[in-house]
């Protein structure tokens, strides 16, 4: 499963989190068919923009509280000083991207900035069946 990670500000619309998720996605050829849902911290869960996007693609959308994402920062790339003044992680979309989409995930975009919005994607790696 991809899971896509995005950081916004609030009061962001659809439309402008819908442009960096698009180039996010394009980084692989990929569509918004391709994801299994879309995460943030529970903060901005409750975002309209966000929610309309969720809502139109047809995917959950995770709010994953701030301790989840702690978790998740030593797998992130990207560390903004402000973000990490706020949230406690280098970048909220990398973290978010990670934790939803399980143990052992990792980045296959990493962060975008567009605008007021930030997004990564990450995956499980495919599963090594041993003999």
């Amino acid at each position: 499963m991809i899971a896509a990670g995005l950081g916004l500000r609030p009061g962001t619309g659809e439309d402008a989190i819908r442009a960096c998720l698009d180039l996010a996605l394009a980084r692989l050829s990929l569509s918004p068919g391709d994801l299994g849902c879309l995460a943030t911290v529970s903060t901005r869960v409750a975002e309209p923009g966000l929610a309309a996007l969720a809502g139109r693609l047809g995917l959950p959308l995770l709010g994953l509280p701030e301790a989840a994402l702690a978790g998740m920062d030593a797998g992130c790339v990207t560390r903004s000083a402000r973000v990490v003044a706020l949230h406690g992680v280098g970048s909220v979309a990398e973290a978010a991207a990670l934790a939803a989409a399980g143990p052992d995930a990792v980045l296959i975009v990493t962060r975008i900035a567009l605008g007021p919005v930030t997004c990564a994607l990450a995956r499980k790696p495919p599963r090594q069946d041993r003999p």
